[in-house]
């Protein structure tokens, strides 16, 4: 979708146009999934996020000051709602690990692999993970990363670098931050 017309669906948005509000959400939408499935880590959870993105983000349009960020706003809208998802996990009991593994032997057989994507994902601390979801998973710049999540280009950079150093050790076997 062009600038120029979500520039225009975002102003009408903000006027309480809500079938222009629905057909930005709707462009973004498999995004914000992607975005949340890669922190939640399942179905259920990541459409849980997508419809509180979509509740949050339609009740706050009004507060959007630049509508070029649409995409960028609905997505760190989106990362918030997947950390709140987690905390909120926190307090259940996780299943054990025999139960989980034999869960697990049911689903399909590209499933270890993206398992073992996430595993890597999931050694990162929040800050990390946004950076190397943003970064990667969405393709933003250094600059775009900074921009939506509020820090220094510098810091950004920082973030990265040890992140993805972080990674490769643990890909590798080293094993140091996992397991």
């Amino acid at each position: 979708m062009e600038v120029v017309i979500i520039h225009r669906l975002v102003e009408k948005a903000q006027k309480g146009n809500h079938r222009a509000f629905l057909k930005l959400f709707s462009e973004f939408e498999h995004d914000i999934y992607r975005t949340a499935f890669v922190y939640v880590k399942n179905e259920a959870d990541a459409l849980d996020v997508v419809q509180e993105t979509a509740y949050r983000s339609f009740k706050s349009i009004q507060k959007l000051k630049e509508p070029k960020y649409f995409k960028t706003w609905l997505i760190k809208i989106a990362i918030s709602c997947s950390i709140d998802i987690l905390r909120k996990q926190k307090k259940v009991v996780p299943f054990k690990p025999e139960v989980q593994e034999a869960i697990l032997q049911d689903e399909e057989e590209d499933l270890p692999l993206s398992l073992s994507l996430q595993d890597l994902i999931s050694i990162l601390d929040n800050e990390e993970k946004n950076v190397i979801i943003l970064r990667f998973y969405h393709d933003y710049s250094l600059k775009e990363v900074a921009e939506t999540l509020e820090i220094p280009l510098g810091t950004a950079k920082t973030i990265l670098y040890r992140s993805l150093k972080k990674l490769r050790k643990e890909w590798k076997g080293d094993g140091a931050y996992g397991k």
